[in-house]
């Protein structure tokens, strides 16, 4: 992994007007998981202070956290995506000319942006085929397939996002010039 500083390709480059307006949705996504997660926290304070002190947890708290937490963490992945801030190895790419770094993260935002649609079309197939089945919650009984189909905007902005940085790399070998 690299250090702060070093072999930094990423710092300051232009998006363009579609990558802004993308940057902008990211963000909002990355936002609203944010604001899921600190209701979840709060939810769960409440359910064990309530548990604790007057033996009445929230119904179905555990089940609220499992679903509200699939659903805000893949509302942030494409923010972290279009920030270029996902885990990456240099080890490898260090001594490599910046073109040929250019091409390899070319390859793995494509990568990323594959699996993602691989994803977001089979997360919805996945929740239609839940709301066939009419499968709920235990607890609750709230319907499986709501939670799962909120999951695939997430992914598809998340393929999209990867796409964009894909052609941005490419772009950018192809020119000679560093993103």
């Amino acid at each position: 992994m690299q250090e702060p500083g070093l072999l930094d390709t990423e710092a300051e480059f232009s998006r363009g007007p579609l990558g802004e307006k993308l940057y902008e949705i990211t963000r909002i996504f990355a936002i609203g998981g944010g604001l899921g997660f600190i209701a979840l926290v709060v939810m769960s304070l409440i359910s064990i202070v309530g548990r604790k002190l007057v033996s009445m947890p929230i119904p179905g708290d555990i089940e609220v956290m499992q679903m509200g937490t699939a659903v805000a963490s893949a509302a942030m992945l494409a923010y972290c995506e279009m920030e270029r801030h996902h885990l990456r190895v240099d080890f490898f790419t260090a001594s490599v000319s910046p073109k040929t770094r250019e091409i390899l993260d070319t390859f793995s935002h494509l990568l990323l942006g594959l699996v993602a649609a691989l994803i977001a079309w089979r997360t919805a197939v996945s929740a239609i085929s839940i709301k066939e089945a009419g499968e709920t919650s235990m607890i609750l009984a709230w319907p499986v397939w709501v939670v799962v189909a909120a999951i695939v905007p997430s992914f598809a902005l998340l393929a999209l996002s990867g796409f964009y940085n894909a052609a941005m790399h490419w772009k950018s070998a192809a020119s000679g010039v560093s993103t």
